[in-house]
């Protein structure tokens, strides 16, 4: 087992919080902000979960979802790792199937490059959007070929990143630059480190198939909280020790807001509500505001959605927040929790992170500038 990898997936408690806390980054755009806003936020974001201990800043690929401005992830990443210096950056995931192996290879090399040390990798097999565009991106209305190829676009990518493939295979000469072929290459000094990797699921699928590889495991509790204990009960099950894990690794992505006000906070979380009911209803849109998500009727069945949705998002004051991320994490046994917080604006977002951050005791650092 590789002792560094493991020091670049198992992350340390800070303060007095259980396990890890780490970011889950959506990039939200709010009605009446532009995406412009909604980047500047994030670069805020990181910089603020560095200077408060959080371990990782994620960020999730989503596609023709206007209120999320995640489309590209490797590239938000370049920009969040030109102004952070030890927060460790990731991806929460690649959708693999979106995209060429070789690609993915080559971008997360180049942020490799750029952030040595603080890359990580997280896959999904999803397309992180609705069928017709996934059919646009993929070029293909096949699929479900695609998810049941992940496995083999998994083995694909290691390769690229690796630079293993056996003698022989069609792609043997062919190299993922920035990446190990310049450490062995005449006169070469550059590292052969590359990002580890994780898989991300919000089903038994990835979980089973993260456990037999030996890799970490990411779990959407946050809208898949029903199958969270199932899918962590079969990683740790199905877990084999491997080069990079000698002993299962699982964080949970979980919705939670602080406020200093428990009203003020169920105002910010209903505008997650909301969003969610348009989306499952085939109108995804921008980030309501909390009046607008005040005033709206909802109708039985989108109430059934939007009750649905909040009873699996922690949030009140950081006191609740804390006691109720504790209780999570004592039914679940997560390794790490992974905050995502759904608000309209940047400030009820930022302020909820640096809340936490207190009820919990995290160290503050300066800000790097």
């Amino acid at each position: 087992m590789n002792a560094d990898a493991v020091d670049e997936i198992r992350g340390t408690a800070a303060g007095t919080a259980p396990v890890p806390l780490s970011v889950l980054d959506l990039v939200t755009v709010g009605s009446g902000r532009t995406a412009t806003d909604a980047l500047r936020t994030s670069v805020e974001l990181a910089r603020l979960a560095e200077s408060r201990g959080y371990h990782r800043h994620w960020v999730a690929e989503h596609h023709s979802m206007p209120g999320v401005a995640s489309s590209s992830p490797a590239v938000i990443l370049a920009h969040l790792a030109a102004h952070t210096e030890r927060i460790r950056l990731g991806s929460g995931g690649v959708m693999l199937p979106n995209h060429a192996p070789l690609v993915i290879a080559e971008q997360f090399g180049t942020l490799e490059a750029l952030a040595p040390g603080r890359i990580d990798l997280g896959l999904g097999r999803a397309p992180g959007t609705d069928g017709a565009t996934a059919a646009a991106l993929r070029r293909t209305d096949r699929l479900n070929e695609g998810a049941d190829d992940f496995p083999q676009q998994l083995a694909e990518l290691t390769r690229f990143l690796d630079d293993d493939f056996p003698d022989g295979h069609p792609y043997a000469g062919i190299h993922a630059v920035p990446g190990p072929v310049q450490a062995t290459s005449p006169g070469g000094v550059q590292s052969p480190a590359r990002p580890p990797l994780w898989l991300l699921g919000s089903s038994g699928f990835s979980a089973r198939l993260a456990g037999v590889l030996g890799l970490p495991f990411a779990f959407a509790h946050h809208f898949s909280a029903q199958n969270t204990v199932p899918a962590l009960d079969l990683y740790r099950e199905s877990f084999r020790p491997s080069a990079v894990l000698d002993a299962p690794y699982a964080l949970i992505g979980v919705s939670a807001l602080a406020s200093d006000d428990e009203k003020e906070a169920r105002r910010q979380v209903l505008t997650g509500a909301l969003s969610m009911v348009r989306l499952r209803t085939g109108r995804p849109g921008l980030i309501p505001t909390p009046k607008e998500a005040e005033a709206y009727d909802f109708g039985p069945m989108e109430r059934d959605v939007a009750e649905s949705w909040l009873r699996n998002v922690v949030h009140g004051t950081p006191d609740a927040v804390r006691a109720g991320l504790d209780d999570l994490h004592k039914r679940t046994g997560a390794d790490e929790l992974m905050i995502t917080a759904n608000a309209h604006g940047g400030d009820a977002r930022l302020r909820s992170y640096e809340l936490i951050a207190d009820a919990y005791g995290l160290p503050t650092a300066p800000v790097p500038s």
